[in-house]
């Protein structure tokens, strides 16, 4: 494969050319939302497997990441997710959990990679060779594959917990801060999953008690 035949595999060609076999691509998903986990993935494909429509998540229709979510985790040759609860940001703050988030996907995998591109500009804690790259999610497949399994595994998470707590619409609004939501936050308080650090803009100061789980 010529190192400039795809926009979107120049990273992984020129790791190949440098002698390095298998690469992971990791992303996330989830540092932004006033509650729920944050999520991260690693993904290594094949060396010859290419998909022209793997790209930025944030880029792709709900749909069309559902069906990519497929198509990468039945053609990678390994693949792994992993979560932060809100709990853990709250204790040692969103950067961190998702640094955490990112190493423990790599250290999911079933193959030990070789090298590790990273969407974003740090990363602390991975102990792999690596490299972050700025918006790799729209420069790397490894990555942007990544960051669809991140972002389809969290939604359908949110999906989840919103049978739970029907009030916020956690369904549709996964979890950020719109208008709905902080209405909402407005009305109930916290629940659980929300993330009490982030909270202060919208209620105070004092954050109210969390809302404890229906039984």
């Amino acid at each position: 494969m010529e190192i400039n035949e795809n926009r979107m595999l120049v990273y992984e060609s020129e790791l190949y050319e440098r002698g390095f076999g298998a690469i992971a691509g990791v992303d996330e998903a989830g540092r932004g939302p006033l509650c729920g986990s944050v999520f991260a993935a690693a993904v290594i494909f094949p060396r010859d497997f290419y998909c022209g429509e793997i790209n930025d998540s944030k880029k792709l229709t709900e749909k069309k990441r559902e069906r990519l979510f497929d198509i990468i985790t039945e053609n990678a040759s390994a693949y792994s997710v992993k979560e932060i609860d809100a709990g853990t940001i709250d204790k040692i703050n969103i950067l961190r959990a998702t640094h955490k988030a990112m190493c423990e996907a790599v250290d999911g995998l079933d193959i030990r990679p070789d090298f590790v591109i990273i969407d974003g500009n740090s990363i602390s804690g991975m102990e792999i060779a690596h490299r972050t790259i700025v918006k790799g999610d729209e420069k790397s497949m490894s990555i942007a594959a990544a960051s669809i399994l991140a972002k389809v595994s969290r939604d359908r998470e949110m999906i989840r917990l919103s049978e739970e707590y029907p009030e916020y619409n956690f369904a549709k609004n996964k979890g950020y801060g719109t208008k709905e939501h902080r209405e909402a936050l407005l009305k109930y308080g916290p629940c659980p999953i929300h993330r009490k650090t982030f909270l202060k803009k919208i209620l105070g100061d004092t954050v109210p008690p969390i809302k404890e789980t229906p039984v």
